[in-house]
């Protein structure tokens, strides 16, 4: 088979494949159980996705831990956090956090 033949095969696969896995819940007649467990667990499976991105951005620099306190991410997510608990939402806590991190990493050099 040509390069051709190869790329409009899989292609074609992966639309197959695309369609069957996210029409596969719109299949069903009727509203699949779902175990209490289960829905509990998909309550806060976007909050520890979004931890297990983000922390080690914060922490870790080049696949170590920060050895120093002096660097403008951890400021500033103290400053984005206590935002959010003051006042939950998206925007507030990203520009408090970009208002503490950007002096802090132009002017300062941390």
């Amino acid at each position: 088979m040509s390069d051709a033949a190869y790329t409009t095969l899989t292609i074609v696969g992966l639309a197959v494949i695309t369609v069957v896995s996210r029409g596969f819940f719109l299949i069903p007649e009727r509203e699949v159980p779902i175990p209490s467990w289960l829905q509990r667990g998909l309550k806060v499976a976007p909050l520890a996705a979004l931890s297990a991105v983000i922390v080690p951005e914060i922490v870790m620099t080049q696949g170590h831990l920060i050895s120093t306190w002096q660097d403008a991410r951890l400021p500033a997510a103290l400053v984005a956090t206590l935002w959010y608990a003051w006042r939950p939402g998206v925007l507030g806590p990203l520009l408090a956090g970009l208002a503490a991190y950007l002096p802090l990493r132009l002017i300062c050099g941390w």
